[in-house]
C-alpha cells in the first residue's frame, strides 16, 4: 500500500470519529449525564464514591463521581460499538470484495499473497453461530476457487479483527483460528497497509480528534449541571 492510501485511511478514521463518535458523545452522552434522573443512584454509595475520588462529599464531587465513569467509560464504548459497522464500511470501501461472504480482498504485505478477509471489530464480538457462518463462507470460497482453478489456500482465508491483541481473543475466535488464521490489531493493519506501526498511527489519529474540541469545557458543564441537581435534592 502506498503512503497516499495510508493517509486516506487515517483521514477517513478521523472524519468518522469527528462526525459520528464525538457528536454522539457531546449531544447524547453528556446531555444524559447532566441529568440526575438518568442515574440509578445508590444513596449508601454516592457520598462514599465522592470521598474516595475527591476527598470530600460536596455536590460537585458527587457529580464528578457519577459523571466521569459514565462519560469516559460506558457511554463512549456503547457509542463506538453501535457505529463500528459504519466505520468498517467507510474505511474499507476501496477493498470491497465481490466474493460471497468475503468483506475485503487485499495483498498481504508480509507474505505477498492475496487474502480473502471477513472483518470483525473487536476480540469479543462474535458468537457460536458466527463461527459456523464463517466456516461455511470460507469453505464455499475455497470450493469455488478449485472449480475455477484459482490458487487459494486455507491460509489465504482470514478473519481480520481491527482492534485488540491475540491474548484477548474469545473462545469463538480461537475455534476459528484452529482452521483459519485470525489476524488481530497491529498484525492485521501491518499486513493490510505494509506499515508495521500503522495500528498506532490510527490510534493516534483518532485521539487527535479530541484536541479539535474543548472536551474539558463540555465535561465541566456536564458536572456543573448535575451538581446543581444533587445540591437541590440532597442538601
Amino acid at each position: 500500500m502506498e503512503d497516499k492510501q495510508r493517509l486516506l485511511l487515517l483521514k477517513k478514521a478521523k472524519s468518522f470519529f469527528r462526525d459520528e463518535i464525538v457528536q454522539a458523545h457531546i449531544t447524547v452522552a453528556c446531555t444524559k449525564a447532566s441529568n440526575l434522573k438518568n442515574y440509578n443512584v445508590n444513596p449508601f454509595l454516592f457520598k462514599y464514591l465522592a470521598n474516595f475520588l475527591k476527598g470530600n462529599d460536596s455536590a460537585r464531587s458527587i457529580a464528578e463521581a457519577l459523571v466521569l465513569p459514565r462519560v469516559l467509560g460506558s457511554s463512549i464504548n456503547t457509542s463506538f460499538g453501535m457505529r463500528i459497522q459504519k466505520l468498517i464500511s467507510e474505511l474499507f470501501e476501496s477493498f470491497g470484495s465481490t466474493t460471497p461472504g468475503i468483506d475485503i480482498e487485499f495483498i498481504d504485505a508480509i507474505d505477498g499473497r492475496k487474502k480473502y478477509c471477513q472483518l470483525k471489530s473487536g476480540p469479543n464480538t462474535i458468537n457460536a453461530d458466527d463461527v459456523h457462518t464463517i466456516f461455511n463462507h470460507f469453505s464455499g470460497t475455497i470450493n469455488l476457487a478449485r472449480t475455477n482453478n484459482l490458487n487459494i489456500g486455507i491460509n489465504d482465508m482470514i478473519v481480520g479483527v481491527i482492534y485488540g491483541e491475540s491474548s484477548e481473543l474469545s473462545s469463538h475466535y480461537k475455534k476459528i483460528n484452529e482452521k483459519y488464521p485470525v489476524i488481530i490489531g497491529k498484525d492485521f493493519w501491518h499486513r493490510l497497509t505494509g506499515k508495521e506501526d500503522f495500528y498506532f498511527d490510527l490510534i493516534a489519529a483518532v485521539g487527535e480528534v479530541a484536541l479539535e474540541m474543548d472536551g474539558t469545557k463540555v465535561l465541566s458543564q456536564t458536572i456543573d449541571a448535575l451538581s446543581k441537581e444533587i445540591e437541590a435534592k440532597f442538601s
